[in-house]
């Protein structure tokens, strides 16, 4: 059980240098000298400062993650940062052996784009200041994840930042592949719906009111439902500016939702949390879970921290979950354990850690446990999009066939009574 210390912390170490605004704070976790968790809080010192610091205390440090402060510079506003290709380009340009300065330099001066120069720029500046690449990356959090940040630091420790860069681009290229194919998946049945939405409604404002009126001329009466039908068409004929109105309003709430991040992330997650969609949803996240804590864990980076780090990838019962987990962890207990016991391990994942904790390759056992998941959501995405699309052509066929025949049947019984 953790405790908060009963007294402020320290003043800093006369060895300590003077804080500039270049530092960035940290969270620190460590045991003090009765064995006894805490949590504290530095403000403006790397995580080499605070480390020291430990030492001299002479606490146990459990876990070190630094902080995103309101003070930071934020990179980009309504364009994202290129960052799957500014690491691919960084990387050839290391693996040639030019310095890393050197690098975002060349990379500075090719580029064409002004948000992207701009960030590009900044780095360049606080490398020639002598600030590490990982705290001026942590200044600039809408360019680059906790992960990417995470991974870089680690590196830096080790001196093997090409390395790190590697298995950062095919963490995201896997990504992105399931992505697209979530993307190509969808494309046919919107443009299904579309297309069949403007047909439904070309009847119903066109044709229509003009069946009506000739059955109107007529004089005879027709079907309770291709009278309803007709009305329909009339009501749209004779309040057509209401009638536009309406579409109009229905295309605009459907734009403000599509570029409003927050409208959209809320029917996103309603959308998602439908019985037939939670589960796959819920082992997808946790591919993605498992991808990322491998690499962090491939990087360096203990454990704890690292499962602090990419909680984000999960929902929000998941993250409470994981917040147990991790707590289970730091106690002393298996990564297999803890995640059984919080609901965070499928079957796969549960036989897969225990290996990789008895082999000690256990990031490469979260990997394959993420490339399984992956692959089953693959096969799930198909299966469903070769069922949608013929649901969606036989509902829509369903639809302008019903308002065809509806128009029709009067032609039908008149053409019956001449008979």
């Amino acid at each position: 059980m953790q405790s908060q210390p009963s007294r402020p912390p320290s003043p800093p170490s006369p060895g300590l240098p003077a804080a500039d605004p270049a530092r960035s704070g940290v969270q620190l976790r460590y045991r003090d000298a009765m064995g006894v968790a805490h949590s504290l809080t530095l403000s403006d010192v790397t995580e080499r400062d605070a480390l020291r610091r430990a030492a001299e205390q002479g606490w146990a440090v459990l876990s070190i993650s630094a902080l995103i402060e309101s003070g930071q510079e934020a990179s980009l506003r309504g364009e994202r940062f290129p960052l799957l290709l500014f690491s691919q380009q960084l990387l050839a340009l290391l693996e040639s052996g030019l310095t890393l300065t050197e690098a975002i330099t060349t990379l500075l001066a090719k580029e064409k784009s002004p948000s992207t120069r701009s960030v590009q720029q900044r780095i360049t500046e606080r490398l020639a200041q002598g600030e590490n690449f990982s705290d001026v990356l942590a200044r600039l959090p809408d360019a680059f994840p906790p992960v990417y940040i995470a991974t870089v630091r680690a590196s830096e420790r080790t001196g093997d930042l090409p390395q790190a860069l590697g298995r950062y681009i095919a963490y995201q290229q896997q990504f992105d592949e399931i992505r697209k194919k979530l993307i190509s998946a969808a494309i046919y049945p919107a443009m299904l719906l579309v297309v069949g939405g403007f047909v439904t409604l070309f009847l119903l404002g066109y044709v229509v009111p003009r069946f009506s009126a000739v059955y109107e001329s007529a004089g005879r009466t027709v079907p309770w439902l291709s009278s309803l039908l007709l009305g329909v068409g009339s009501t749209i004929r004779n309040h057509w500016l209401i009638a536009a109105a309406a579409l109009l309003s229905a295309v605009g709430g459907i734009a403000v939702v599509a570029f409003s991040p927050t409208l959209r992330r809320g029917l996103l997650e309603r959308f998602l949390r439908l019985p037939w969609l939670a589960g796959r949803v819920s082992e997808f996240r946790l591919g993605r879970f498992y991808r990322a804590l491998s690499l962090l864990l491939a990087s360096g980076i203990p454990l704890a921290q690292a499962m602090g780090m990419v909680s984000g990838l999960l929902g929000p019962r998941e993250q409470r979950a994981l917040q147990d987990a991790r707590r289970d962890v730091e106690e002393g207990h298996t990564l297999s354990h803890a995640f059984v016991a919080h609901g965070l391990a499928t079957p796969v994942a549960e036989q897969l850690i225990r290996v990789g904790e008895r082999s000690g390759q256990l990031s490469a056992m979260l990997e394959r446990t993420a490339r399984f998941h992956d692959d089953d959501f693959s096969r799930w995405v198909d299966w469903a999009s070769r069922l949608l699309e013929p649901v969606l052509m036989v509902a829509i066929g369903g639809i302008i066939g019903t308002v065809v025949v509806l128009l029709y049947v009067p032609i039908f019984e008149l053409a019956g009574s001449l008979q």
